[in-house]
């Protein structure tokens, strides 16, 4: 199958021929054809399988069939939960929409909300958002959707995860009932479903994967480590293997900026990214880590989901994530559309718990392996394999909060396991050989 054939317009197979894409992935074959065809979608792939252009491709021919966006309309409306993740997003449409005549624009917090107003003077056919700043701009009448025809939550169960809940649910107040819905996720939970009743009519439903797992092409395993001999370990295995990209994570922001403080006194090359640092200083972070001027990349969970970058060898989590299914998202940042990918966890005998979970979820055993040198003076329990647990109704979040946040609502960073005394305060609800596009 080629992209020829799923009924896309020539300039969009002219931009899709430039990137160098041939073969559409499993996910972008039932996807496209389904969007095309008017139907509202609910589609769950795991990240890295182009769930991106899934959308993004039909939605622009779509759209370069009708009238342009009128001042301070927005046309189609693509929310996302993270401000990296609608960057991203806003790249693809505005490289694949190269060929049409179509506006785009895309809007988040922890930057100056004037520019943005001063582009939805003109209006979009294409709006990227995270759920509170676009709030603050219909707040102050910058965007009106009368001639809204496409709604796009991306990510939607992260979105729930992070808080967004109350967000979403005022957007959909300020929406015409007449349009077209996309649900696109990594997963469809329990609580993805109860939403979805009040946003999908009649879906396709697609899923090309199972649910909670890691893309076949990453190889996954554990090294036992003592907690404070993690960052010695993480430094010898960069040198040792000449890693020159690797993702790192975190558990907190406090740990990603001393993680990447130590390397850098090591002499490898790193930056961290998280909540605490202001916009300008994520972009550059990761413009330098997919240029190679950075050779590590520290994160908390921000980072997780969403983030692209291109053929990314190594993911290594220096601590385990305190939700199973955040550990299934962050390695998902390498093999990415048939490339392969490792990802290596560095676990501490207190960690055995987070461990077990993770295994439980994913239904496997991690491998082990001693490093000489690092073997722990308190060693790993032994884990055995558990049948899945039942879903379990998430807790109410507690997420970062960017410091240089302006939005007069909360963050669009929030994270699981932050400080709620960080937490704005508000009288209003809480929000809470082919290669394949991405």
């Amino acid at each position: 199958m080629s992209f020829s054939t799923l009924g896309l317009s020539d300039p969009l197979l002219r931009a899709v021929s430039d990137k160098g894409y041939t073969t559409p992935s499993p996910i972008q074959a039932e996807a496209i054809p389904a969007v095309l065809k008017g139907h509202d979608v609910m589609a769950a792939a795991q990240t890295g399988t182009g769930k991106t252009a899934g959308f993004t491709l039909p939605l622009l021919h779509k759209l370069s069939k009708g009238s342009l966006a009128k001042p301070n309309q927005a046309r189609a409306l693509v929310l996302t939960p993270t401000r990296e993740l609608a960057a991203q997003i806003a790249e693809n449409v505005e490289a694949y929409g190269k060929y049409l005549n179509l506006r785009s624009a895309v809007v988040f917090g922890g930057v100056k909300i004037n520019p943005q107003m001063m582009k939805l003077r003109k209006g979009a056919d294409v709006l990227i958002a995270t759920p509170g700043r676009l709030l603050d701009l219909h707040q102050q009448n910058a965007i009106a959707f009368d001639q809204l025809e496409v709604l796009i939550l991306d990510e939607a169960d992260r979105m729930l995860d992070m808080g967004f809940i109350h967000d979403i649910r005022r957007i959909l107040k300020t929406l015409p009932k007449q349009r077209q819905n996309l649900m696109f996720s990594a997963t469809f939970s329990d609580d993805i479903r109860q939403l979805a009743k009040t946003i999908v009519n009649n879906p396709v439903e697609i899923s090309v994967t199972p649910r909670n797992s890691a893309a076949v092409s990453v190889t996954q395993w554990v090294h036992p480590v003592d907690k404070d001999q993690k960052r010695h370990l993480l430094a010898e295995l960069i040198k040792k293997h000449r890693w020159e990209q690797v993702l790192v994570f975190s558990r907190t922001k406090h740990g990603a900026n001393r993680i990447a403080e130590f390397l850098e006194k090591n002499n490898i090359q790193a930056a961290a990214i998280h909540g605490n640092k202001s916009q300008g200083a994520r972009t550059r972070a990761l413009a330098d880590f997919k240029s190679g001027n950075v050779r590590v990349l520290v994160a908390t969970d921000i980072a997780a989901r969403g983030l692209d970058i291109e053929q990314l060898p190594q993911v290594v989590n220096v601590d385990l994530p305190e939700v199973a299914q955040d550990y299934v998202h962050r390695i998902g940042r390498t093999g990415r559309a048939g490339a392969t990918g490792q990802a290596i966890s560095l676990v501490s005998a207190d960690e055995i718990h987070l461990l077990q979970d993770i295994e439980r979820l994913t239904q496997q055993l991690l491998p082990r392996s001693l490093v000489e040198g690092y073997e722990p003076k308190t060693p790993l329990p032994e884990s055995k394999l558990r049948p899945p647990a039942k879903p379990k109704k998430p807790k109410k979040p507690q997420g970062e909060r960017s410091a240089s946040q302006p939005s007069t609502h909360q963050s669009e960073q929030r994270s699981p396991g932050g400080n709620p005394a960080n937490r704005r305060r508000s009288s209003s609800k809480k929000r809470g050989p082919n290669r394949r596009p991405e």
